[in-house]
């Protein structure tokens, strides 16, 4: 069983309580035999010692409840850690990882009561580092927000452990020294330490200012005032080393996705559609 393991779907998982120990041997005593739902997979067992994961055989697949006829137990009492967290969509890997860092990051497995009640399991939690390069201003920063929101209701991606790295128009104006700073629009609302901001799609009068942007922005300046002026480039995907799994944006790219090895490209505004494609090319699942 590899790391990061979870059970398809809550129904595959049925919980029980045990009066005797919860040693492999002594949990196949009490246990086999036992009727089970057709669709139990897993039992998360409760004892006086604390708790236990076990994985069941079944006698017939078919009938509505069979006998358990073989069982493996997959965590012992001193490597499970049982979590009540009414937060957590037991569904959802992510989340599950999430619970078992922040509940018991030591533990083999950590069982989980969550939302609705439901109870689910991970196995050997190693989230998948993902790192995502965005821009702010704005607040909380668009690409980032969006990878976390699907993430949140992503039942078939492996767990992700999101790493972000944000572009700081604020700190790279107060690193370039400029009387007039020039952004590429309004939607943030940036503001450098007191120091004037113009907006470029607002189309101002000319000033000798800095521009903190892209390509695509230098493309703009220069169509409407026939010259380029000096600037700093703030895209993310030009801050991007390509060495680790990392999601990004580019104005540049009008649709669709662009890979290059370890690095997934979506347009400025990707949909939470693309946003979740470019998750599924990075870190695999469906």
């Amino acid at each position: 069983m590899t790391a990061n393991h979870t059970p398809a779907r809550d129904r595959m998982v049925s919980v029980t309580r045990v009066a005797g120990g919860l040693t492999e041997a002594a949990l196949a005593q009490e246990l086999i035999g036992r009727e089970v739902y057709r669709h139990t997979r897993y039992l998360a067992i409760r004892g006086d010692g604390g708790a236990a994961l076990a994985e069941v055989v079944r006698q017939n697949e078919e009938p509505l409840f069979s006998p358990i006829t073989g069982l493996r137990l997959l965590a012992a009492a001193h490597e499970t850690r049982w979590v009540e967290d009414a937060t957590v969509d037991t569904s959802v890997p992510s989340q599950l990882a999430a619970a078992a860092a922040a509940h018991a990051p030591d533990a083999k497995v950590v069982i989980v009561t969550g939302r609705y009640g439901h109870v689910g399991f991970i196995k050997d939690p190693r989230p998948l580092d993902l790192f995502v390069v965005d821009v702010v201003p704005p607040f909380p920063a668009k690409l980032i927000d969006q990878v976390r929101r699907v993430l949140d209701t992503a039942e078939g991606l492996p767990p992700v452990q999101v790493h972000e790295q944000c572009v700081d128009l604020r700190q790279i104006g107060r690193e370039t020294p400029a009387a007039t700073y020039l952004l590429p629009c309004r939607g943030g609302d940036t503001a450098i330490d007191g120091h004037p901001v113009a907006y470029l799609d607002e189309r101002p009068a000319r000033q000798d200012w800095v521009l903190l942007g892209c390509a695509r922005s230098r493309e703009l300046h220069r169509w409407f005032y026939g010259d380029l002026p000096t600037y700093v480039d703030t895209c993310p995907r030009e801050r991007v080393d390509g060495s680790q799994p990392t999601l990004t944006k580019c104005c540049l790219l009008d649709s669709g996705l662009e890979q290059d090895g370890e690095v997934v490209t979506v347009p400025w505004g990707a949909s939470l559609a693309e946003v979740r494609e470019a998750l599924v090319r990075l870190v695999g699942g469906e």
